[in-house]
């Protein structure tokens, strides 16, 4: 699977209890960080992406691979 990789700052205290929280769950603070966010998408519904929106991106990505 490709990553997107981008920044994300935080303060001190908050990335020392996602650091303490992913050691007690034998993850990395990024991959805590991930298993967070997919989790909050899930349950607000939001993930995975709408069928609707994948055909969309890859319909775009042919259009744009075919000019």
């Amino acid at each position: 699977m490709k990553r997107k990789n981008f920044l994300l700052r935080v303060e001190p205290e908050l990335h020392a209890a996602l650091n303490r929280w992913a050691a007690d769950e034998l993850r990395s603070v990024n991959a805590q960080i991930e298993f967070i966010l997919r989790r909050a998408l899930q349950q607000a519904g939001r993930y995975p992406p709408a069928e609707d929106e994948v055909a969309g991106s890859a319909k775009a990505a042919e259009e744009k691979g075919g000019a």
